[in-house]
């Protein structure tokens, strides 16, 4: 069974050290995921193994599947807990159509998204928003003051619409920025971040795990991963995918994010480790990360049962510093990702 822990500094709420990604639930053909969508009977026994072990905690996003992901959630959270008994976040700022009003972060289409996402997962509230990336960087959106995005997201909070605010994927300046604007507003902050962060892309730790570290604000990794590198998804290369997805038409989005020299010789020892240890190199990737300082709940996806257990075992793997040290060691720095726009 999970432990679980208070998300951030900056609230009481208690979440487990697993956050269950559903990016891959939804209407198979319908949205970007494509050829690895999982529809609802296949995600069915994925959401009962994860409240078995304690995974209560539950992540979605308006653009996932274009809604349908998180009818799928909603639909399936509504037969298996009672509402007080999960937490869920959604996301807003995405392109939902093509229309010059559905997307990005203006007080409009947050107003507007809300909405839609409740309905779609037939709640009256959603634990923690998020938003998607920052109110400067999406693609396709008019780039608005940040004092519209922040008000709007504060009158959310107080219609009781979401309980908390988080944020994913910015450069720490810009977070900072957005957390100290709303300070001196006395609008509500943010209390959490999902960031890019792996064994094999570790920039996050020069200026954003240390800022939302010593500011109290919950760590939630998204990709933890590697979309599958770390976990022995690819065979020595990008051109080695052994699963759908790998080999699928998601792959070139896989080749946009991990670009560094030193990506695989890092995978192969994650393997080596598990095959010493007696585990998965999941296991060991989790563990690792888990490790670090601040980390909550990383967003973890998985496609079977059995993928799910396994990561749930890693809370309980303990590394030691030799270990972690052997599994740093060939890092290289890379480009930050935000800096050319893919991540």
């Amino acid at each position: 069974m999970l432990e679980t822990t208070t998300l951030g500094e900056r609230t009481g709420l208690r979440v487990p050290r697993l956050c269950l990604g559903t990016m891959n639930f939804g209407e198979p053909g319908r949205g970007h995921q494509g050829d690895w969508t999982l529809g609802i009977d296949e995600a069915r026994p994925i959401f009962e193994a994860a409240i078995e072990s304690g995974l209560f905690y539950f992540d979605t996003a308006d653009i996932y599947g274009v809604g349908a992901c998180e009818e799928v959630v909603g639909q399936l959270l509504r037969e298996l807990l009672p509402r007080d008994q999960y937490v869920i976040n959604t996301k807003v700022a995405m392109p939902m159509g093509r229309g010059a009003n559905q997307g990005g972060l203006s007080r409009k289409h947050i107003i507007e998204g809300v909405d839609n996402s409740l309905r779609r997962l037939g709640l009256e509230y959603v634990d923690q928003l998020i938003i998607h990336r920052h109110p400067h960087a999406i693609r396709g959106a008019s780039a608005g003051p940040i004092e519209e995005t922040l008000e709007a997201l504060n009158d959310v909070v107080k219609a009781g619409k979401a309980l908390h605010i988080g944020a994913s994927s910015m450069f720490a300046w810009q977070f900072a920025e957005l957390q100290l604007t709303a300070k001196i507003n006395g609008w509500t902050q943010f209390v959490s971040m999902q960031n890019h962060y792996n064994l094999i892309y570790r920039e996050e730790e020069r200026e954003m795990n240390p800022y939302c570290l010593s500011t109290g604000v919950a760590l939630q990794p998204w990709s933890p991963l590697a979309r599958g590198i770390l976990a022995g998804a690819y065979q020595g290369s990008l051109e080695g995918g052994t699963t759908d997805r790998s080999k699928g038409q998601d792959r070139t989005r896989t080749e946009s994010l991990y670009r560094g020299e030193m990506d695989f010789a890092i995978a192969d020892r994650v393997i080596t480790l598990a095959n010493e240890r007696g585990c998965r190199p999941a296991q060991i990737a989790m563990a690792w990360l888990l490790s670090k300082p601040g980390i909550t709940a990383p967003v973890v996806g998985v496609s079977r049962v059995e993928q799910l257990e396994q990561l749930v075992e890693a809370c309980s793997i303990e590394l030691s510093v030799e270990d972690v040290s052997h599994l740093e060691e060939l890092y290289q720095p890379v480009e930050n990702l935000l800096s050319i726009g893919t991540s």
